[in-house]
């Protein structure tokens, strides 16, 4: 189904409803730049540190389509486990497994105050800029504990630059991008307009910083584009 979200006029702030959950897929390959491309590097790093007896949680989940990619191509039996606090993006994510026969576990949970088990992979799409700050490191710390010796979290974000004229520049840039996705001005003002203090996004090095002072011994950007990066921590 297209993405029709922002068309008419906005009420509320952004929030992952239905009426998202059911564009969901198609929002996010027109919303984020090569997205297919960063989401096959987080698979190709996720499947090569995964085997029998492995944990992979995926932190806000959302219709299950990276945990659907990655279950299609795993050689071991690891547990692929997704976790959304949106109901409605876990019931697309349940029919969408339940139509290719994939073993998922999908758990309608709080990331920041879930009971991880020891796991080799954490995998985050777009979900820690939708975290406040004050309590993004916690999470941060929260899930290298989590992780088994020398296991990766791999996240992607929307980024910013601390120089104001280049910043200004990355947003036209990916605004444009979006007007190629058929995207109107109206739609994409909207949005921003809805995002606005909901999404709040770091610095390319504040991510690294960030990683570093929680607990990983490495990060480093492996897929970027404008303002979206995807990076990689090791344990």
């Amino acid at each position: 189904m297209n993405d029709k979200v922002f068309t008419k006029p906005i009420k509320k702030q952004f929030e992952f409803d239905e009426e998202v959950a059911a564009v969901f897929d198609d929002m996010l390959e027109r919303s984020v730049p090569f997205y297919k491309e960063s989401q096959k590097i987080t698979e190709f790093f996720a499947l090569k540190n995964l085997k029998d007896g492995s944990i992979l949680y995926d932190l806000g989940s959302s219709t299950a389509s990276l945990l659907l990619n990655i279950s299609r191509q795993l050689e071991c039996k690891a547990n692929l486990v997704g976790l959304d606090n949106s109901e409605a993006m876990l019931e697309q994510a349940r029919k969408k497994a339940h139509a290719l026969g994939a073993k998922l576990q999908l758990e309608n949970a709080d990331i920041l105050t879930y009971e991880y088990e020891k796991a080799d992979v954490f995998v985050s799409n777009y979900t820690l800029q939708f975290i406040r700050p004050l309590v993004r490191e916690e999470l941060i710390k929260k899930i290298a504990s989590a992780l088994n010796k020398e296991g990766v979290f791999i996240f992607s974000e929307k980024v910013i630059s601390h120089n104001a004229k280049l910043n200004k520049d990355l947003i036209e840039c990916y605004y444009d991008f979006k007007k190629e996705q058929g995207y109107s001005e109206y739609e994409i003002m909207q949005k921003r307009e809805a995002l606005e203090n909901v999404l709040v996004p770091y610095s390319e090095e504040e991510n690294i910083q960030m990683a570093k002072n929680c607990g990983f011994s490495h990060c480093e950007v492996v897929f970027r584009w404008a303002n979206f990066a995807t990076f990689i921590a090791i344990k």
